[in-house]
Parts: C-alpha cells; structure tokens; sequence
C-alpha cells in the first residue's frame, strides 16, 4: 500500500531579517484535499511563512516539497507554476478592469488579445459552475462588494491551475454572511481535491471550518492537531503559552447622563460623496457603545469627525450638555483639554510618530501639559517616568523607553497609544479598532481596561470590524451601512445572523426577528 504525498511538506526552514529569527526550523505538512489552519499571534511567523512558500521571500535554509516533489520556489512564478496560489488579505485586483481582464492579467495567452478572452471566457465559467464562484465576468471589479472582489481573487489562483490554494486572514473584510459564502466555497474546493491552507487569529472560524491547525508562536511551530480533537481554549493556551479569558467577565453596565450626543451629522468628502448621513447616537456614562460594520461603511469618519480631526458638513455633536459644531472649541486639541480621548483607527498615520522614541510618542498631544512642559522645554525625565509607567502597566516589548517606535511591533505599538489616551482619564473614550495587530493574551487585558473605564462611569465608543469583539465588550451596539446608522440595539439582543443582516443594509425588523436564534 502506497502512502499518499503530503500536498505541501516544509523541513526546517528558517528565516532571519537581521536579528530577528522570524522562523526557526519549521517543520510543516498539509494532507491534499484538506482544509489546514495556521494560527499565531502577531508575529508569530505565520505570514513570513506562507510568503516563504509563495515565493515573496526566500529561506535561508530548508526544503519545500509539492506532492512530494522537492521544489526550488524563489518567486512568485516558481510558486504558481508549483499548483500554489494565494488570496492576499488586501486584494491584488485593478479597479479599472473587468473581471475577466483581472483574471488573465499576465497570462494573456498570446499576441491577439481577443482570442485570450474568448478562452478565459469558457474556462472561467466552467470554474464558477465548478466551484460555486457565482461572477459577472464583465462587471468592473472596483464596482463589486467585498465578497465578490475576494471570489475573483479565487477564481484568478484557480485559473492558473493552484491545487494548493493559500488564504490569508480572508473574512477581515466579510460580514458574518459573507464569512459563511466563503466557507461554502471551501468545502467544494476541499471536496474537488483542492487544499487549502488558511491563516487566521479568529479561533471560531479555525473550529468551523479546518480540519487540522497549526500552532506558531515567536517564530516556531509549538504544536499540529486534529481539529476535532481540540478546543478554542487550548489553541489560545497554546497560541500564547498561559490560560487565557477568551470572553469578558463583566457586570450589566448601569449607565447614567448622556455625555456624548450626535444629531443628523453630515459629512461630505473632498470628492464631494457623502460619507455620513443623518448620524444620530448618544453615549451615556458608564456604559460602552459599539459600532459593528463592514470597514469603509462610515465608521472612520464618524470617529475623525467626533475626534475634531474632521469638520462635518451639518448636524450637531453635544460634549457634556455643550454645543461643539461650529464653535472654536471644535479642534482635536481643545476636546482633549476638556476630557475626550480617542484612540485611533490607523495608529502610523494618526497616533504615532515612528521616527519619536516611545517616551516622546507617549505625551502626543498632551505635550502642552504642566505635567511635560514648563513653558520653555520639555521635561525629558518627567516624559520618560511616564512612559515606564504605561510600559510597565500595558506590559509594552521592549520595556524601553528610549527605543523608536518603529522598533516595537503592531501590537505594543497599539498598547502604547492606548495607554497615552486611557491614563489621562477621559470622561469620553473613542476607540478605532482597540485590538487591531494584538496578541490573543493583550487582546484580553485590553478588554478588562476597557471595562474598568466603564466601571469608573465613563462614556465610550468602540468602533471595530471584529464582529465577536463589539459582542463581547458593547452595552449597546449602532450598526453602520453605507453612511447611516441601520439601528441600534442591546448586547443581550444581538446575534452574529442578525448583525451580520444589519451590516448588509437591511432594516427590515421582521427579517431580523426572524434571524434571532
């Protein structure tokens, strides 16, 4: 009886960016014709991994074999002509173009491009019946939702014969729906004899859908098991190598005074499209509100505009009782002076400077206060006291105050702007996307934080994309779709289905009942 060859097999590849040994004698293999996770917090080396095996970086040492062919993969070329494609986390797709064009783009087929297209043509509608990979192949892919840009970005690994298909992070931009169309496709994928190997941090959607994970942590591979014969809890254990609190132990929330109110807010861009339409919310003290969208649905201009970094065409924001559109007072630095902090979506553009040193990153904004400033220059100690203060606090790596920011990861950096807000004690708390590029261990204090702010009568709101996370931390959650805010309803009424309705556009409360489990 002869063994079947593993679809993909790596023996101890390493991998070095100067002192940073990103991964350490990785030993890996994948069945063919199965679904395998790959898990890891951020930095894990889960990415430079897969990158390794698509060819965007080259090993220093180890072996690659496909169906048990040794392969000499030094760029994305080599990968694709080895039945490997990959499914970036940010689509690799020309706005401009059809989808057809999209797909073909670099294997046009010949000098006549008619006869390529009238080819790709056939094969592609052979692989979306094949596939269930349901696309108008003449529709202008930057006019297409989400969900249909990722399908295209399949159809295109599939067009160039991937047997072996890699996806990174792929429901980052889904609804809940959308999410389980794409877990569909992957079971017919599985069941025609693909493989696929899927990186994610979301553990439910590893329980859902794999049916084996492996597990890296600082760069090695720690452990490989049978999905059916492990849990949520021990793949975090063994992500971060403790126990860890997947869900927040909290209190019902008992709020009191509306600090925060936003009637019919507008906001127009420079290309002149409305971006928010008719926004009304309120935030009261002691109490979390969570706004739950697909990105790009307006939550990013609600936060700038409610952080004074943007002006919004019409409507009105209330601080306290007191009127802020249209006064003076209306600017990011006079709404911190009276007690609004926010934490921002985009950490490099908006809440970090990379080439600052941790201390000088640490008083951002606040850099007028007694605290740092004597009128004259700033106090260098006094700024360094308070940065091993925060480091010590949010257990920041490297627990150096005078390394550039650029030296931390993702995710310290993200503890650090979080403690530079949270520790001025806001009475209002805006938050963009608090755990984006966070370790699944900080992922947890974070929360705890948060709800040790509302415990304190605080008033905040929390925008994020990660649907369980606005479930887990919210009292209240807004749904965004398009600009407008669809409805707002309690934490203890929300289900994933009836969100996920929600971020598709639909308001019909009959529909969403309907949903309710």
């Amino acid at each position: 009886m002869t063994i079947e060859a593993p679809a993909l097999e790596l023996r101890r590849i390493n991998k070095r960016f100067g002192p940073v040994h990103a991964n350490k004698d990785i030993t890996l293999s994948v069945n063919r014709g199965s679904i395998h996770g790959i898990i890891g917090e951020n930095g894990a080396g889960k990415s430079t991994l897969m990158s390794i095996v698509y060819g965007f970086y080259q090993a220093d040492s180890g072996e690659i074999f496909v169906n048990g062919n040794l392969c000499d993969i030094d760029n994305p070329q080599s990968s694709i002509a080895a039945g490997i494609g990959m499914v970036h986390q940010h689509f690799m797709l020309v706005d401009t173009f059809s989808v057809l064009e999209n797909v073909i783009l670099g294997v046009e087929g010949g000098f006549k491009l008619a006869d390529g297209l009238s080819k790709a043509r056939i094969e592609l509608e052979r692989l979306e019946k094949e596939y269930a990979l349901d696309v108008n192949v003449d529709a202008i892919v930057g006019d297409l939702p989400v969900g249909l840009r990722q399908r295209v970005e399949i159809l295109k690994a599939l067009y160039r014969g991937a047997e072996i298909l890699i996806l990174d992070e792929p429901t980052g931009v889904l609804t809940p729906q959308e999410a389980d169309h794409l877990f569909r496709i992957l079971d017919i994928l599985r069941d025609q004899g693909k493989t696929v190997i899927l990186i994610t941090h979301k553990l439910r959607e590893i329980m859902a859908i794999t049916d084996a994970v492996s597990v890296m942590r600082r760069g090695e591979m720690v452990a490989h098991v049978e999905t059916a014969n492990t849990n949520r809890e021990q793949l975090a254990e063994l992500m971060v190598g403790r126990s860890v609190l997947l869900h927040v132990e909290k209190e019902p929330a008992t709020p009191t005074e509306t600090l925060l109110e936003i009637k019919n807010l507008n906001y127009i861009d420079a290309d002149g499209v409305g971006r928010l339409r008719d926004v009304s919310l309120d935030v009261k003290a002691g109490e979390i509100l969570g706004i739950a969208g697909v990105s790009g649905n307006g939550q990013s201009e609600l936060l700038e505009v409610l952080g004074g970094i943007l002006a919004p065409a019409s409507g009105s924001i209330r601080y306290k009782g007191q009127e802020m559109c249209g006064s003076q007072k209306f600017t990011a630095r006079n709404l911190r002076k009276i007690g609004l902090g926010h934490v921002p979506e985009d950490r490099h553009r908006s809440g970090l400077v990379l080439s600052f040193s941790a201390n000088e990153c640490t008083i951002l904004g606040y850099q007028d206060s007694p605290e740092y400033n004597n009128g004259l220059r700033l106090d260098q100690r006094a700024m360094i006291n308070a940065c091993e203060t925060y480091i010590e606090k949010f257990d920041v790596r490297p627990t150096d105050p005078m390394l550039k920011v650029s030296g931390f990861s993702g995710g310290n950096q993200q503890k650090l702007v979080l403690a530079r807000e949270m520790e001025q004690d806001p009475d209002v708390l805006l938050v963009g996307q608090p755990t984006r590029g966070v370790d699944i261990g900080a992922i947890e204090f974070i929360h705890n934080q948060l709800i040790k702010m509302r415990d304190a009568r605080k008033a905040i709101l929390v925008v994020s994309v990660e649907i369980d996370e606005v479930m887990s931390i919210a009292d209240r959650i807004a749904v965004m779709f398009d600009g407008e805010v669809v409805g707002v309803i309690d934490s203890k009424d929300a289900t994933e289905t009836k969100l996920g309705l929600m971020m598709a556009g639909i308001r019909d409360t009959d529909a969403l009942d309907k949903a309710a489990p």
